[in-house]
C-alpha cells in the first residue's frame, strides 16, 4: 500500500464526499497524481463506511463539509443549468448531420426542456414593466388606463409540422 501525502488524501476524501465510486477515485488518483492505489485503500478515506471508521478527525470533517456543500449546491453542477443543457443539446443536434430520426429526438428533448419557459419569460417581462412604471413615477399602474398589448406565439412541434 502506497503512503499518501496530505493533498492526495484530501483529494480522495473530497472525491468520495461527492459520491464518486472507489474505482473512479482510483483512476483519478492514477491520472492526476501518477500513484497506483487500490479500491480497498480508497475505502479507508470514507467515514461513512466501516473501513473508514479510523479516519482522522480533520479528514472526516472535510468529508462531511464537502458532502454537505455538494448536496446543497446543485448550481455548481453545470448540467443543472438549463442554458448549459440547451447548449449541449444544440451541439448534439449539429453533430447528427443528416440523421433525421436522431435530430427529431433532440428537437423533442429541447421542446421538453423549454416547457413553460415562454410563459415564465412573459411573466418576468410584465413584472419588469410594472416596476419600470413605479420607478418612473407613473404610480402603481392600478388606475392607469393605458392598455398593454401582449403577444403570445404558440408553436406546435408535432410530427406533422416537423415535416413541413
Amino acid at each position: 500500500m502506497a503512503a499518501l501525502k496530505e493533498p492526495v488524501k484530501m483529494f480522495i476524501v473530497q472525491s468520495l464526499a461527492c459520491f464518486e465510486t472507489p474505482q473512479q477515485v482510483v483512476e483519478a488518483v492514477k491520472q492526476d497524481y501518477k500513484i497506483e492505489i487500490t479500491r480497498q485503500q480508497v475505502a479507508l478515506y470514507d467515514p461513512t463506511k466501516v473501513a473508514g471508521r479510523n479516519l482522522s478527525k480533520n479528514l472526516a470533517k472535510l468529508f462531511h463539509a464537502t458532502r454537505e456543500e455538494f448536496k446543497t449546491n446543485i448550481y455548481g453542477i453545470p448540467l443543472a443549468n438549463k442554458a448549459v443543457r440547451l447548449k449541449e443539446l444544440q451541439k448534439m443536434y449539429e453533430d447528427w448531420g443528416k440523421n433525421k430520426v436522431k435530430k427529431q429526438n433532440i428537437i423533442k428533448q429541447i421542446k421538453d426542456e423549454m416547457q413553460g419557459y415562454d410563459i415564465q419569460l412573459l411573466d418576468m417581462q410584465l413584472k419588469q414593466l410594472e416596476i419600470d412604471k413605479i420607478k418612473n413615477g407613473d404610480g402603481d399602474g392600478a388606475d392607469d388606463p393605458t392598455p398593454v398589448t401582449v403577444t403570445i406565439n404558440v408553436v406546435n412541434a408535432s410530427k406533422e409540422n416537423a415535416e413541413h
